[in-house]
């Protein structure tokens, strides 16, 4: 096989993600796939594309570059030689992903977090969906050292500004 006509596959998160209304940042990211003509599946927690090195390396550097001045805040991008590089993993998973990034993006545990870091953390899980999913407030309520009830306030306070 030629240099870079192999394929990979890569997986992207373009942030802020929104369910059901990716924003300009994240139709940017698509055509930098799409104008290479590769094709995007896009996921409920990622989109990915499958496609020959030199012509994924390309997109993903349009990506970047397209989707950050559309207004992306960060970018996850994840390469491997093929799909099945990507374990599937569970819902749990995903939302252990999301508790991560907000305490990546907050720079500290989420034990550590003051009442407003809280409250912030909770609107970001919120905006990511986290709380569709099944159990989420038990966990994230565990792993925040507070009551389910304090997570349904700070839920129901954001529900009342968004009004």
């Amino acid at each position: 096989m030629a240099a870079g006509s192999d394929k990979v596959a890569v997986e992207f998160l373009v942030e802020p993600f929104v369910e059901g209304r990716p924003g300009n940042h994240v139709q940017a990211a698509i055509e930098a796939f799409d104008s290479r003509g590769l094709s995007v599946e896009i996921g409920p927690f990622s989109s990915r594309a499958v496609g020959e090195t030199a012509i994924i390396g390309e997109a993903v550097e349009a990506l970047i570059a397209n989707s950050l001045a559309a207004g992306a805040t960060a970018i996850h991008i994840q390469v491997g030689s093929s799909e099945s590089d990507f374990p599937v993993g569970t819902l749990h998973d995903a939302l252990a992903g999301m508790l991560r990034t907000t305490e990546q993006l907050l720079g500290t545990p989420p034990d550590e977090w003051s009442r407003e870091e809280k409250q912030v953390a909770i609107r970001m899980l919120n905006e990511r969906g986290a709380f569709l999913l099944r159990g989420a407030v038990d966990e994230v309520a565990r792993a925040m050292g507070v009551t389910r009830i304090t997570i349904y306030n700070y839920l129901n306070a954001i529900e009342g500004a968004d009004i």
